[in-house]
This record gives C-alpha cells, sequence and structure tokens, in this order.
C-alpha cells in the first residue's frame, strides 16, 4: 500500500499547488504523510456529511475540492464547527487533502471533466495558461559517447516531454576542428585540422533547469570545447487554463441544450437554468466550473454561443443577454449549481488514482453537499 507521502506526490503532480490562486489554500489540511493509505474517498466538500462517510468507510484519505479552512484561522478548537471536523478526522486517522483551483485550471481537471461530461469535442481551454518556459538544446557529440550524454541530461531534467523522457532527435554528420597550441584535445592532434563522425543531438528542457543541464553537458561530454546550440522556445498557449470550449455533436436550441445539461450533471435543487432565446441555435459551447461570471466576456470574444457555469448574479446576466442584443443573437448563459459543475472532476481524479496506485480502493462519495434544498417555481 501508498504511503500518504505517494499519495500527495502524484496529486501534486497533476495538479501542482504552484497553479493555485494566491488567494488559495491548497494541499494537506491534517495527516500524517508517513501512515499508509488503503482507501480514499473523494468529495467537493469537507463538510459533516463527507466526514461522516470517510471515518465509517475506513479511509485514511478525503480528498475534496473545497478547503476547509479558506480563510485564516488562528487555531482548531473542537469547539469550532471546523474545527470539531479537523479533531474527528485526526481521531479516526483520516487526512484531509484539498486540490482547488489548481485543479481547476489542471488538464485534467474541473473545467475538463465538465466540458466532457456535455460530450463537447475539440476541447481548448477558455482562458489558456502559458505553455512551461523550454528551450531547445542541440549538442554535437562524437557517436560512441552520445548514450553516456543523453543519461546525463536526462538525470539534470533534459528530455522530458510529457509522459516521456529520454526524448532525442539525432542527426549524424562530419565534424571538423584543428586544435591550437595551448589545446589539450580528447582526439587529434594540435595543429593538425581533424574530422570526425559526429551526431547533433537535440533535446528540450525546462528554462529553470538550463543551469543545471549545460552543467551536466560539460561534465560529461568528452571534448575540451563542447559545440552546442541554445535556443529559447517561445510561450505559447498550453493545455492548461481556466474554462473550456468546445463544440457540441450537432446544433441544438438553448432549450434542448438547457435539459442536455440538466440530463448529464448530477441533480440538485437548484437544478439547470437558462439566460436568453429559447430557439437560439447553441454550437459552440464555453464552460467554467464554479464561480465563472468573471469570464463570460471571454467566452463570448472566442465565439461561443452559450456559457455554462454558476452562480451568475441578476446584473451581469441581464447585460449579457439583454443590453448585448443588438438584433443578432447574444450569447446565452447557463447557470448550474456550483456543486454539480464541480462533481465530475471527482471520477477523473479517482480513475487517475487507481491507475497510479492499483492497490488503493477509491471511492467518490454521491452524497449532495449543495447547500440548496428546495426550490419552488
Amino acid at each position: 500500500m501508498p504511503s500518504l507521502a505517494d499519495v500527495l506526490a502524484a496529486l501534486d503532480g497533476w495538479y501542482p499547488p504552484s497553479t493555485a490562486e494566491s488567494w488559495d489554500a491548497v494541499g494537506l489540511t491534517c495527516g500524517d504523510p508517513g501512515e499508509r493509505v488503503e482507501r480514499v474517498l473523494l468529495a467537493v466538500d469537507c463538510v459533516p456529511a463527507t466526514v461522516a462517510e470517510a471515518v465509517s468507510s475506513g479511509a485514511q484519505l478525503l480528498l475534496t475540492h473545497h478547503p476547509l479552512l479558506l480563510s485564516g484561522v488562528h487555531g482548531v478548537p473542537a469547539t469550532d464547527p471546523k474545527g470539531a471536523l479537523v479533531h474527528r478526522m485526526i481521531r479516526a486517522g483520516v487526512a484531509h487533502f484539498v486540490a482547488h483551483t489548481n485543479a481547476d485550471v489542471a488538464a485534467a481537471g474541473v473545467s475538463q471533466a465538465l466540458a466532457d461530461c456535455l460530450g463537447l469535442t475539440g476541447i481548448q481551454p477558455l482562458d489558456p495558461d502559458p505553455a512551461p518556459a523550454l528551450d531547445h538544446l542541440t549538442v554535437l557529440v562524437p557517436a560512441a559517447d552520445r548514450d553516456r550524454l543523453v543519461e546525463a541530461l536526462t538525470a539534470a531534467g533534459a528530455g522530458a516531454v510529457g509522459n516521456y523522457d529520454q526524448a532525442t532527435f539525432t542527426v549524424s554528420g562530419e565534424g571538423s576542428f584543428r586544435p591550437l597550441p595551448g589545446a589539450d584535445p580528447f582526439d587529434g592532434e594540435v595543429g593538425v585540422l581533424t574530422r570526425k563522425p559526429e551526431q547533433a543531438l537535440t533535446v528540450v528542457l525546462p528554462r529553470h533547469r538550463r543551469a543545471d543541464v549545460l552543467a551536466a553537458m560539460h561534465q560529461s561530454h568528452p571534448y575540451e570545447e563542447v559545440a552546442f546550440t541554445l535556443t529559447e522556445q517561445p510561450r505559447l498557449p498550453g493545455g492548461t487554463g481556466t474554462g473550456r470550449i468546445g463544440t457540441l455533436a450537432g446544433s441544438r436550441t438553448l432549450a434542448e441544450f438547457t435539459e442536455h445539461v440538466a440530463a448529464r450533471l448530477p441533480g440538485t435543487a437548484w437544478g439547470v437554468r437558462a439566460a436568453g432565446r429559447p430557439d437560439q441555435p447553441i454550437s459552440t459551447v464555453a464552460v467554467c466550473g464554479g464561480s465563472g461570471a468573471s469570464y463570460a466576456d471571454l467566452a463570448r470574444a472566442r465565439g461561443a454561443e452559450a456559457y455554462l457555469t454558476s452562480d451568475l448574479k441578476h446584473h451581469g446576466t441581464v447585460e449579457a443577454v439583454t443590453e448585448r442584443d443588438t438584433g443578432s443573437a447574444p450569447m446565452a448563459l447557463v447557470d448550474a449549481a456550483h456543486w454539480a459543475t464541480e462533481w465530475p472532476w471527482l471520477p477523473v481524479a479517482a480513475d487517475l488514482l487507481r491507475r497510479r496506485f492499483p492497490d488503493l480502493e477509491v471511492a467518490v462519495s454521491d452524497i449532495v453537499t449543495d447547500p440548496w434544498t428546495l426550490h419552488a417555481r
């Protein structure tokens, strides 16, 4: 069985804490990283009902999307509602871990799961983050020393592309050089022009590992003077970011799309509501799990005909669908329960854990923790 530290390392890899908003509180709330984990329970909220479920099911880890201690606290006494939950989890040996805004923007995150849940195709981030800053390194090396150099560059952080390492490209050619007085050549003689078969080895590397990779290159290369080229790749849009935008399999009216959303998302008393013309055709859809009202203008600019998110307010909705109605159909807004737009991420995260840790028992809570419990028309 993995340790809690093993599980947290995997989660931090999928949902890097560095991508969380500065105001957020992600990571481990309570728990001992050295303890073994046999069972994990995933939920949107850390509330009495989900804590009780974790305890009764024998889970050693409760993973939630929303933080328990988002606002700053000076203590967690058992007389405080949140403190009482912390005490209950500690007594039962249940660790609590949060992946919040870092899970929102992830490639396998909340908005991606929401877009997949609706069956969108051609999905891209609505507000993409820049791809990681990369360098391209091409170094000339004798063929016999290529593999040793690749191993050294890999150990220093070069040659990693997605789920692959030692990703390289090699071109064979002929190198020439003439050692001058004072040189101590690995091959050839001082004053004599030398031609040798060489290979041009190209790898990518994270820019922040540049110094380490260049040091490894010089230390493992047989030549006294290493011929290399280093270039910076432009910061292109990456596969992570806030929200998603994609296309429906077939055009639907807004009324049909609203029913489609209601059928795909878990049921809540809040349900799903839409602002716009019921017969408006919808093909391009933008989504943002949770509270995404601030991205409505961006969704419109990206060509979305409907934007699905949560917690929309009256005035912003009026402006979006009424004041912007200049004859052509404005972008429709579709509002679902906050909890419902984020729950589809839980099975995705659960599947990642099962595949990484086959011996781990992983469950997803189906307790509806949306706070709204009644709805009357």
